[in-house]
């Protein structure tokens, strides 16, 4: 995980936290949990799942565009601007993303739906960072190659 050893706090991404990750920036669940392209649960709201499969549509740059339409866009253009990562609240991110998103993941990784902000909160910052570092969002096949897909 060389790649972003110090882009989360503690330099430690752990296998849960690289499959929410990994479903949020390429649309791929990780380690076994199956494919975000299978059917959730209950129905996805408007906009959550992409006609390529991935749970926002569009990978990394479907995220952006989630926070940007909900009001988030100074924060998610600091991520991918060569300046200083501006922070985002658990729950912020939480409400930006939408439910259906916080409960497919939380389920495909284990972790309760806070823990799983909390955790979020704290990496994409840095990982966005790490992932545009000339402020350019790179496609979804060079994404699918550093999540090992």
């Amino acid at each position: 995980m060389g790649l972003f050893d110090n882009a989360v706090p503690g330099g430690n991404i752990t296998k849960p936290l690289m499959i929410a990750l990994g479903a949020l920036l390429v649309g791929k669940m990780l380690g076994g949990g199956g494919s975000a392209q299978q059917q959730a649960p209950e129905p996805a709201a408007p906009g959550d799942t992409g006609a390529d499969g991935g749970l926002l549509g569009g990978g990394l740059g479907g995220l952006l565009d989630k926070l940007k339409n909900a009001g988030h866009g100074q924060v998610a253009d600091s991520w991918v601007g060569t300046g200083q990562n501006q922070s985002i609240e658990p729950g912020t991110l939480g409400k930006a993303l939408g439910p259906q998103v916080i409960r497919e993941i939380a389920a495909r990784t284990g972790l309760d739906e806070q823990e799983l902000l909390k955790q979020l909160s704290s990496a994409l910052p840095g990982v966005v960072d790490k992932l545009t570092p000339n402020g350019q969002v790179p496609s979804r096949n060079q994404l699918e190659s550093l999540f090992g897909n």
